[in-house]
């Protein structure tokens, strides 16, 4: 028995904990995606795209001109055609005839792109230049339906995506390294992931292959014929390492009301008091009617009424917790809304009560 709990030891302690693969933890300098954009005209819409806009019409003034159709731009009224905006991400080593997604979303006052189709668009870098170009039937994840006096809709109709919408028609070149040398960014900077990163290059390919540069970026040697530094780049970025213990930190998203914490997350002893202000309107519609005979106007009146309830804030000991659940349990103790709970964390992290690095995205 004894034996077989030492070997279930050594075996435990050999195995590496939190080991993570380089690729995972690290990208490649100069490998990169390049986002791209530019401007279409979206045809074939039921009666939902923009409505007397001038920016639309010229569009397809313009259009038709190229077509071989001379059209007065201030004769254009048709509400089947709306302006977008397209954007899509070209990634490392694309080449020419490789497809891309599009995205495509509403510059004017279009009611729905559902149904519609794109016509042939550029799609230009950062420089300027022509990458890409954009064609295709949009899908739109979503619907709606209105009359006169009501209408309900499901989901965002302003925006659609075209799989496979694009086709690349330039290349970016992509350096694998810099001469006998390739450099290695980590994702997050940090020494002791930096130094253990060295060190795991230099267990695979001999003492001295590896250099950290600083905290982020590890110069690895590598071989000068591109094959034979492809083979090498695969068998690096599968090395496994244990990285460094990741820093606590809560992630706070004042719009939608989340919070994320990891669990390294720990809280000190502390008293909070937190109220709350609730402020309620309602409003009411009347129809005062005159007799038949009076002579009088049938008038919509609206009766407005506006109550202000304040709840009592207690004062409450949160004890230490040192593990996430715990931190869970005393946050929910509090009885606070999401949106009360952002401001209880920041006053908590100003404190030094919140053990954590607190991110407002």
């Amino acid at each position: 028995m004894k034996h077989w709990l030492a070997f279930i030891l050594l075996t435990s302690l050999a195995q590496p904990l939190l080991a993570e693969r380089v690729k995972d933890i690290a990208t490649m300098a100069g490998v990169r995606s390049n986002p791209l954009i530019g401007y279409g005209v979206v045809v074939g819409l039921d009666g939902t795209g923009d409505s007397s806009q001038s920016m639309t019409n010229q569009s397809m003034a313009t259009l038709l001109g190229q077509l071989g159709v001379q059209q007065n731009a201030a004769a254009i009224k048709s509400k089947n055609v709306a302006a977008v905006t397209l954007t899509a991400v070209m990634p490392p080593y694309a080449r020419p005839g490789q497809q891309l997604d599009v995205t495509v979303s509403s510059l004017g006052n279009a009611k729905s792109l559902r149904g519609g189709t794109l016509l042939l668009s550029p799609l230009k870098g950062a420089d300027g230049q022509i990458y890409a170009l954009a064609q295709g039937n949009l899908l739109v994840g979503g619907a709606g339906a209105g009359g006169a006096g009501g209408g309900t809709q499901i989901n965002h109709l302003s925006a659609g995506r075209i799989p496979s919408g694009a086709t690349v028609e330039r290349g970016v070149p992509t350096a694998l390294g810099q001469g006998d040398f390739v450099h290695l960014e980590l994702r997050e900077s940090d020494f002791t992931t930096a130094s253990r990163l060295m060190e795991a290059v230099d267990r695979a390919f001999g003492k001295g292959s590896a250099q950290a540069l600083d905290g982020r970026v590890v110069r690895v040697k590598a071989p000068a014929e591109s094959g034979a530094r492809v083979a090498f780049l695969s068998k690096l970025e599968n090395i496994n390492l244990n990285p460094g213990t990741p820093m606590p930190r809560v992630i706070i998203n004042p719009r939608t009301g989340s919070i994320v914490m990891n669990q390294l997350v720990s809280l000190e002893k502390c008293a909070i008091a937190h109220g709350n202000l609730t402020v309620t309107v309602n409003t009411e519609t009347d129809v005062s009617q005159p007799n038949p005979l009076a002579g009088g106007e049938t008038v919509v009146t609206q009766k407005t009424d506006v109550e202000i309830k304040s709840d009592k804030g207690e004062l409450m000991v949160l004890p230490s917790s040192a593990t996430l659940n715990d931190v869970v349990k005393a946050l929910n103790a509090v009885g606070a809304t999401p949106q009360d709970l952002l401001a209880i964390l920041q006053a908590m992290k100003a404190s030094g009560a919140l053990k954590a690095e607190l991110e407002v995205i």
